[in-house]
């Protein structure tokens, strides 16, 4: 079988040693800087969508440096998608949470007897399933982008 310019493409960054050092060096500060962004949100610029972002971005370098085989290796895309699920399901029942408690669908200041922390707790966590919803959209769409064929998937000649 023939490859094609894009093949051809990914194979060959694997011999770029340049690419492979600074990218492996960058990747697991990229990783921590999401983490930063996530729970530094509600105290200043950045949360859920930045972190989501920023996250989604170091695991599509890492992919694109070593290929989409190494990448599944690293996380499963049944993770992935399972993930998405989560962080909305988080989303949702923190908002739910808010109106069982007796306030409005996200009330934060009803989670907790205190309202003050009950906000911060609630921000936190809509923050948190913001983050991991996005981070894993963005890795399904790299997956979707590298032409990945899910083993379940039917086979279409």
């Amino acid at each position: 079988m023939v490859a094609g310019p894009v093949e051809k493409r990914v194979e060959s960054m694997k011999h770029h040693i340049v690419l492979h050092l600074i990218g492996k060096t960058l990747i697991p500060f990229i990783m921590v800087f999401a983490l930063y962004v996530q729970f530094h949100g509600d105290y200043g610029p950045g949360g859920g969508f930045q972190a989501g972002v920023i996250f989604g971005a170091g695991y599509v370098l890492y992919g694109l440096i070593l290929g989409k085989e190494a990448a599944l290796k690293v996380i499963q895309i049944r993770f992935v998608h399972f993930m998405a699920g989560v962080g909305v399901l988080l989303y949702a029942m923190v908002g739910v949470a808010g109106i069982f408690l007796g306030g409005e669908f996200l009330n934060y200041s009803v989670l907790l007897s205190d309202s003050v922390a009950g906000q911060h707790l609630g921000i936190l966590l809509i923050e948190l399933g913001v983050g991991i919803t996005v981070a894993s959209v963005m890795i399904s769409l790299f997956f979707a982008f590298a032409n990945y064929k899910h083993p379940d998937a039917p086979v279409v000649d």
